[in-house]
């Protein structure tokens, strides 16, 4: 049975913090969202607004939360008043009687390549496991997206294959998505 809060914990390790999303991250979400390559590769609309991250911000999460379909944190970075707002990272389209949650995340352009997205993939899969009883985490990637491919394989995760025709571009494409996943035995071995 899968645990499921009431609300956002706050998770820590080292300089990273895993947190409630809150109104002083709509303008930083707007202008990461305004990077081509978070469109690119997530279900972020190309023409992000500052309406957009308002609703994911006031009402998606809050709701998401609610109905037990998204637990979305914020990603800080740094200590003290060099905290940055890093992106963020989510359990998603999950199936709560199978106990299986899908990992999804985007990271700020000027914050990639230092480890952040990794180090929050860690922290969110192991909260994920240990806290709340998943049995299986996935993520699903673009097969163009090596970074992210990286990023997983880095924080644990096993690819376990590739979905042929899986996903839609917002240009309506049609591309194939590599399945990456980590069971809590892995997990617990690492």
């Amino acid at each position: 049975m899968i645990w499921w809060p009431t609300e956002i914990p706050t998770l820590t390790y080292g300089l990273m913090t895993l947190r409630p999303l809150a109104e002083k991250d709509i303008p930083e979400i707007y202008a990461s969202c305004q990077d081509a390559v978070i469109p690119r590769f997530t279900r972020v609309p190309i023409n992000y607004t500052m309406a957009h991250a308002e609703f994911f911000v006031r009402e998606k999460t809050p709701k998401s939360l609610a109905e037990k379909s998204e637990l979305a944190f914020a990603i800080d970075y740094g200590n003290g008043d060099e905290r940055k707002f890093a992106g963020v990272i989510s359990f998603h389209s999950m199936d709560l009687p199978d106990l299986v949650a899908e990992l999804g995340y985007w990271i700020s352009a000027d914050l990639r390549g230092k480890g952040i997205g990794t180090t929050a993939a860690r922290m969110l899969t192991n909260f994920g496991f240990e806290t709340m009883g998943f049995e299986r985490i996935e993520a699903l990637v673009d097969v163009e997206n090596t970074a992210s491919k990286l990023l997983l394989s880095s924080a644990g995760y096993s690819l376990e294959g590739i979905l042929r025709k899986k996903s839609r571009r917002f240009d309506g494409s049609q591309i194939d998505m590599a399945l990456f996943a980590v069971i809590r035995e892995e997990w617990e071995e690492m």
